[in-house]
């Protein structure tokens, strides 16, 4: 497996470029490779810690976190994406381990939870979450939560 390279910044940290090529990155997938209108932008990247999964300096890999209570009672990892034609290099194992390890280093937690879309279950569960509660729609697409202890 090819690796990536991590940065991980705050929302003041960000330069607008890289805030737009995340942007940019989380509509490609989550609005139209996905075909779901829904709203993005929801005040919440200004609270998050943004995970950049870097190939050749360019994006191509995304995920946001939350501290405890600033989403969910548990720390939570969200929007976690990777470019389409990256996907085949796994590259989505080692964006949502990187998130695990800068929880576990950063706020001493091993409570993580995910609001996970239910076709992504499998890989969820090898990287540790199990499913807590019923599946939801979320945005019209099927979704649960996990929990990893």
């Amino acid at each position: 497996m090819l690796k990536m390279k991590f940065s991980i910044k705050k929302f003041s940290e960000l330069t607008v470029n890289e805030m737009y090529v995340i942007l940019q990155l989380r509509s490609e997938v989550f609005v139209v490779e996905q075909d779901c209108v829904f709203q993005d932008l929801d005040n919440k990247d200004q609270i998050a810690y943004h995970v950049l999964g870097l190939k050749d300096d360019k994006i191509i890999a995304y995920a946001r976190i939350f501290d405890s209570e600033d989403y969910f009672l548990e720390p939570s990892i969200g929007r976690i994406t990777v470019k389409k034609e990256f996907r085949k290099f796994k590259y989505g194992y080692q964006l949502v381990l990187n998130s695990i390890q800068f929880i576990e280093n950063n706020f001493k937690e091993k409570k993580i939870l995910i609001s996970a879309q239910a076709y992504l279950t499998k890989f969820y569960n090898s990287l540790g979450f199990i499913q807590v509660g019923e599946s939801y729609l979320e945005d019209g697409i099927p979704h649960i939560k996990m929990l990893r202890n």
